[in-house]
């Protein structure tokens, strides 16, 4: 069994897409109904940056999207055919339901667009932060994330894998949580360049956005089942993927167990889909699986040849 995933926020980078929208046909559909869809020349901040103006999260959440879908649609296949499951981190969640045919490609761009705005919205400049734990499991996390927070939100956002977990909050909070880490089992606690405190309790104002925005659109059942974040079960419901695309945003990404899980139910290789992030992630959950990542034209036509 094979599971798609796909990665989120933190794997942009100028340059993006370029010589695969270059190769690709298909690649340069999937930019172009972006562009559309959103009024913007993404493609060109993609391709020629600045990286101060594409690291902004309203232009990252849908350019990595835009990358991961003009990937999926080079590789060319009928996801149900190749895939059993899906899975995405935090954005990367839309884009495998984008994948897989819960929303069209315009939908979801505009979803995206909307999500970043709202979540920077949120919570304003400078008030919160995140901080990557590393050599620390869930529970040494919540751990140290409880003592440093004399009061204020100090919480987990993402459980990666056995060894990197990232906690989110108010930045005083964060910063007293990255200072005892080390002190407290952590092997290092850094801070994350990040604009905003994503998946904790100070994103609600964002929730309430996204709830909004999901209530109009339509949501399909995905083509294969989808591993979501929140509850790292699998689900095809509609009704629930929308209720759970909203709690995502104040809620833990479960990576972690989304992976295990996945493995447990049979899954044997893991392919990530217009990035090099999770896979890392994958191998240090479960150590036996194959991983696979996709960026590069090579790298599609290494992949179609299994299939």
């Amino acid at each position: 069994m094979r599971a798609f995933i796909f990665p989120g926020q933190g794997s942009q980078v100028v340059g993006m897409g370029s010589a695969l929208a270059g190769a690709s046909r298909a690649a340069r559909d999937v930019f172009d109904e972006v562009d559309e869809a959103l009024g913007q020349n993404l493609f060109k901040l993609m391709r020629d940056g600045p990286d101060e103006e594409l690291k902004l999260t309203e232009n990252a959440q849908p350019a990595i999207m835009a990358h991961s879908l003009a990937v999926l649609r080079t590789l060319g296949v009928n996801l149900a055919d190749v895939a059993s499951f899906v899975a995405g981190h935090s954005l990367g969640e839309y884009s495998a339901l984008c994948a897989g045919g819960s929303f069209d490609l315009a939908t979801t761009a505009k979803l995206l667009r909307l999500r970043g705005q709202a979540m920077q919205q949120a919570v304003p400049v400078g008030e919160g932060a995140m901080g990557a734990l590393l050599g620390a499991d869930l529970a040494l996390a919540r751990k140290i994330a409880a003592a440093a927070a004399e009061g204020e939100v100090c919480t987990v956002a993402n459980d990666n894998d056995p060894s990197q977990v990232v906690i989110s909050g108010a930045k005083g909070a964060i910063d007293r949580a990255v200072e005892i880490a080390k002190d407290m089992g952590a092997k290092r606690a850094v801070l994350l360049p990040v604009s905003a405190p994503f998946h904790c309790p100070l994103m609600q104002p964002a929730a309430e956005a996204m709830a909004d925005a999901l209530s109009y659109v339509v949501l399909a059942a995905p083509a294969v089942p989808l591993f979501a974040n929140v509850t790292a079960e699998p689900t095809s419901d509609p009704d629930a993927i929308r209720n759970q695309l909203v709690e995502q945003v104040t809620g833990m990404v479960r990576w972690r167990e989304s992976v295990a899980n996945m493995a447990a139910a049979g899954v044997e290789e893991f392919v990530e889909i217009g990035g090099k992030v999770l896979g890392a992630m994958v191998k240090r959950t479960v150590p036996d699986v194959k991983v696979t990542s996709i960026v590069t034209m090579q790298d599609i036509e290494a992949l179609a040849k299994e299939f």
